[in-house]
This record gives structure tokens, sequence and C-alpha cells, in this order.
């Protein structure tokens, strides 16, 4: 009978502590928790006229003074072709984030074209940078292509929250752009070839694959990266393969040469005096873009440096990556130990 009652006690002793040790263990999981590694991984919620979206960034790095936000080309390209960047940067310490807009990769896409518009942007990259904790005394915002007129456009209404900027592959007026497509580099063509595709774009029949057949071998080899086509880096041929279309025809149109999207009265020459952070524009000789003009824009903001790239052309950071990489990390560590000099 002892035995009985000792055994029962004991089973309403423990059976009155169980329920504590589930609840403590259940607090030390949720702490646990709280400290989870995401590789760098962080999803930013913006607010929009059209309701909240989630923005994928990714960091590499950790440098507290030096972070360089990369903006993708396009419109509607995703962050994989900036995948190169990891063969230079982490070695020199910069830190550097990978992010995609709306709409693009593995971001919310809200395919709603009325949102995609360059003002709607600009707020996006300002609510980006401060989920990020970006700030003067770090942010360095590198645009590419389409991403070069974003940068540029921040930078007009926020430059205060920049320390450096870098404007690749882009020039400031899209006019300019269309004037030169079609001056310089339209004349190069075959012109048989040129007629061609002028009559498959006036029947508007762009998903014609010879459109884009003749387009790969007298264009893009040409003039977006010069490395063989068969033969192109795997991270550039990924993100080209993602392009959001319905972006990139709402706002570039969908002629290869010039502009005939929203984007095709913009124009900021007159405007580029009022940027007076360091400024750093980059330009291929075999471009999409007119390097004359690249460098010209250098010359025109207050605090600006251009960096040609002989061998390259819009994707530069892929077919003269030996002359881009040193002139842009260059740049960043001229800016970030206070020893920027301009050069024009």
């Amino acid at each position: 009978m002892k035995n009985i009652l000792f055994t029962f006690i004991c089973c309403l002793i423990f059976s009155c502590q169980v329920p504590v040790q589930k609840s403590t263990e259940s607090n030390q999981s949720t702490d646990l928790y709280t400290d989870v590694q995401t590789g760098g991984i962080k999803i930013i919620p913006i607010e929009t006229t059209k309701g909240k979206f989630n923005i994928w960034t990714k960091r590499i790095g950790d440098n507290p003074t030096i972070k360089v936000l990369l903006l993708n080309g396009g419109p509607g390209e995703t962050h994989e072709y900036f995948e190169c960047f990891e063969s230079f940067f982490p070695e020199q310490n910069i830190e550097f984030i990978y992010y995609d807009q709306l709409g693009c990769g593995l971001s919310d896409n809200p395919k709603d074209t009325t949102m995609w518009h360059l003002s709607r942007f600009v707020e996006e990259v300002e609510q980006v940078r401060k989920g990020l904790h970006l700030n003067r005394d770090n942010f360095y915002l590198l645009g590419h292509s389409w991403g070069g007129i974003l940068a540029m456009q921040y930078a007009l209404k926020y430059q205060n929250n920049l320390k450096g900027l870098i404007i690749s592959n882009m020039m400031s007026s899209c006019p300019d752009y269309g004037k030169y497509a079609q001056e310089v580099l339209a004349p190069q063509f075959d012109q048989k070839v040129l007629d061609t595709i002028r009559q498959i774009e006036k029947k508007g029949d762009f998903e014609n694959p010879k459109y884009m057949e003749l387009l790969l071998t007298n264009f893009y080899a040409k003039h977006v990266c010069r490395i063989p086509v068969a033969q192109w880096p795997e991270p550039m041929n990924r993100s080209f393969s993602k392009l959001n279309r319905s972006l990139y025809v709402t706002m570039q149109g969908p002629s290869e040469f010039g502009v005939a999207g929203n984007l095709t009265e913009w124009n900021i020459k007159k405007q580029l005096p009022q940027i007076k952070v360091p400024t750093l524009t980059i330009g291929g000789t075999y471009d999409t873009m007119d390097p004359k003009h690249m460098k010209w824009m250098s010359t025109q903001v207050q605090n600006g440096r251009f960096l040609l790239c002989p061998n390259g052309s819009h994707m530069s950071m892929y077919d003269d990556q030996k002359n881009y990489f040193p002139g842009l990390i260059q740049f960043i560590k001229d800016v970030d130990s206070g020893n920027f000099i301009t050069k024009k």
C-alpha cells in the first residue's frame, strides 16, 4: 500500500512538472528562431498606391562603409547577370547587394502595367534603401542600362542619401540614344539584313523568330556582348531568359533600336549639374550607348569620372572585365578613403 501511494505521489509531481518543462522548451525554441541566418537574403515590404508588395534582396559581404546596391537593366531583367561581381568584389572587401525590382525575378509581380513608370521605381529604391539601413556613410548605387536611368533619377531626388553613384552603360537622354542607334549603329548592318529587320518591325511582328535570329548575330554579338553567342556566360543567359516582357515593352518598347515605351522622352541632360555626389560613368567602345555621350556626362555632374572599356560593349562587366572591374573598384575605394579626384 505504501509503495502504491509513493508511486501515485511521484506520478502526480511529475505530471505537474511536465507542462512547465514544455513551456520552457517552447520559449527557448522561439528565441532560437529569432537569429536564424538566411545567407544574406532579406525580403523588404514596400508600399505602393496599389497595395503592399515584397522585394527580394541578398547581401554579399559585410563592410560598414561600402555597400553597393545593384540596379538591373531591361527594364525587366533580374539581378542574376550581376553574379560575375562575386569574382571581384569579395576579395576587395566590397559589400554588394542583389536586388530584384518589382516585377523582376524573385520579387513580387503585380502584373499591372500602370505600375511600370519611372517615378514609382524611384520611390521603390528609396524604400529598399531604408529597409537595408543604407545611408550617406556607406550607400553606393550602381545602375546598369535601364538601372542607370533609375539611378540617375534617384540621385536627382535623393542624392543626400548617397556616398557614391555609378552609371554603367547608360546615356542621360533616351532621344539621344535613339538617334545614336539610328544614325551610328544601324548603318553598320548589312543593308539587306537591316531592311528585313525594318520590315518585321513595321509589321509589329516582334515575336517572329527571324527577328531575334538576325539581331543576335548582327546586333547583340557586336554591341550587347562581344563574347561569341554560343559562349555567353550562364548567369547572363539565365537573367535574359527571365525577362518580364510586359515590363520591358511598357517602358522600353518592342524595338531594339531606341526607345518606344513610356521612357521615350526621358532626358535629364540639363539636370546633370545638379548631381554633386561622386559619380562614375562607364561606357564601352562597342556599346549600344554612345561612349562619347557617357564621357560627356562625367563632365556635367559636379564630381565625375569616366571609365572607358576599350574592348567592351553594353555588357562590359563580361566582355571587358580587365578594364571594367579595376576601374570600378578604384572609384569605390577612392571615394571610401576620401581620395576621390575627378578625372575628366
